[in-house]
């Protein structure tokens, strides 16, 4: 093979590019301070492969399974019942058979035992009773999604519990009107057509329109999902373009899920009508992850030049968290005092380069502790801003109350038991927060934004992972 001067193939440099290519997408990406096309689209796609195989991601999806199955007859009532009040619900349940052609059986068995249900709701001492155990039960796996939801996003708070049942009511109302729509659509045009001969001509686009319209209508469910489900603002054009994605997941899993329980026979011969439901949970699991999956995609889009940290944060020292929470206090006091815009723990982080997962972490001690707070303006943006008077928050304060967020009796009568030795230790951490008791927060110098860019892009062009254009 042809060497070029330096002794190397034309293969060898081909590896070599190949490596720090992966190099640079795995791990250089990270150190790279430019903000362009390119290093979005790398950081969106490591970001997206590393939750798809996230163990944390699985077992969330395999949770949120396990509550599904509980919920799907109380779940399926409630669409048949919505169904009915539409007058779709043989045309719902004919969807359905379609759908799982090789499973009739295992499908009639859950529609009586659906018809059952509604019955013991409807009638007799149980009818309130049953009512609200079904809407429970649907607004309990709800409730689940947006906890899961908000941990991706890192949100901890929660919606009160009057805006959980007014949303999840709108939420339980809208998701069977969109699969009514996906249902009858199809039934809706192509009648107009045969019954219209002028329209004939109309058939190919029809025809294609009805192909691609419940791709359409799953794409705007997972928008709405990814925007209206967590607790936090999430941008439109992170949902539409991660429930696009989702979407087309679920379209093509679905595709091979319908497709593959037709050469189940086998299967069915040893395990009878119960063959459907390990199949069942293989694609309510798959289906799950791919949900969650879109998620942890709009929350890395909007993000993704936050992630600075792709290590395991909790091997940092508690000097380097006090680091953060200097910095975070410091922008927001001197923000606030100058009267400027408040930033949001988001904007905080991406202007002054710092991790999101540890600033949102820190921004939730500094509320547990007193020491700020958010605010809404009119436009509906978020801002932090301090909950204590400038001239009053000390280094000492803000290390003394980090310190003191959460339990410390954690175990019983521990103060009690350990008192003598933690009145010495508590004497002792006094001691070293004194030294610090004069140094306002205002005080220290606000991080230069412009000098900490240009080392960024000095380290970037000495970083040899980071050189992949």
């Amino acid at each position: 093979m042809k060497k070029n001067s330096d002794g190397k193939s034309r293969f060898d440099r081909l590896m070599e590019h190949a490596r720090a290519l992966y190099d640079y997408c795995t791990t250089g990406v990270w150190s790279d301070p430019r903000n362009n096309h390119w290093t979005r689209t790398v950081k969106t796609l490591n970001l997206t492969l590393s939750a798809f195989f996230n163990s944390s991601l699985q077992y969330k999806s395999m949770a949120l399974t396990y509550s599904t199955v509980l919920s799907i007859v109380p779940a399926a009532a409630l669409l048949l019942a919505i169904g009915r009040g539409f007058g779709l619900q043989d045309l719902l349940q004919n969807q359905v058979l379609q759908m799982f052609p090789s499973q009739v059986e295992a499908i009639q068995t859950v529609l009586r035992f659906v018809d059952s249900y509604l019955t013991s709701a409807t009638q007799g001492v149980f009818v309130g009773v049953g009512l609200v155990v079904l809407l429970y039960t649907v607004i309990s796996l709800l409730s689940q999604v947006e906890d899961t939801f908000n941990s991706i996003w890192g949100v901890k708070q929660e919606r009160s519990f009057f805006q959980k049942i007014t949303d999840y009511i709108a939420i339980c109302l809208l998701i069977p009107v969109l699969l009514i729509c996906s249902a009858g659509v199809s039934i809706f045009m192509s009648s107009i057509i045969q019954d219209n001969v002028s329209l004939k001509f109309l058939t190919p686009l029809v025809n294609i329109a009805l192909e691609i319209a419940p791709l359409i209508l799953c794409w705007l469910a997972f928008t709405l999902s990814y925007l209206l489900i967590p607790n936090t603002k999430v941008q439109f054009k992170y949902a539409a373009i991660a429930g696009a994605l989702a979407a087309v997941a679920f379209t093509i899993l679905q595709l091979l899920f319908v497709n593959g329980t037709l050469y189940v026979s086998k299967y069915n011969a040893i395990y009878g009508s119960f063959a459907f439901l390990p199949l069942m949970l293989i694609w309510m699991q798959l289906s799950l992850l791919f949900l969650l999956t879109g998620c942890m995609l709009a929350y890395s889009m909007q993000n993704v030049f936050t992630f600075n940290l792709m290590g395991d944060e909790s091997k940092i020292s508690n000097i380097g968290w006090h680091n953060v929470a200097f910095i975070l206090m410091s922008v927001i006091v001197k923000r606030f005092a100058t009267h400027r815009k408040p930033l949001s723990e988001q904007e905080i982080a991406v202007e002054y380069f710092l991790p999101i997962r540890i600033v949102s972490k820190l921004v939730t001690k500094l509320k547990d502790a007193s020491l700020v707070y958010e605010i809404t303006d009119t436009s509906g943006n978020h801002g932090l801003v301090p909950a204590i008077e400038s001239d009053k928050l000390t280094v000492a304060q803000l290390l003394k109350s980090i310190d003191e967020v959460g339990i410390t009796n954690f175990v019983v009568d521990f103060d009690k038991i350990y008192s003598d030795f933690l009145k010495v230790i508590d004497a002792a951490r006094e001691a070293s927060y004194a030294q610090y008791q004069d140094l306002l927060i205002r005080d220290l110098p606000l991080p230069d934004v412009a000098h900490i860019r240009s080392l960024m892009i000095e380290d970037y062009k000495n970083n040899p992972k980071a050189t992949v254009e």
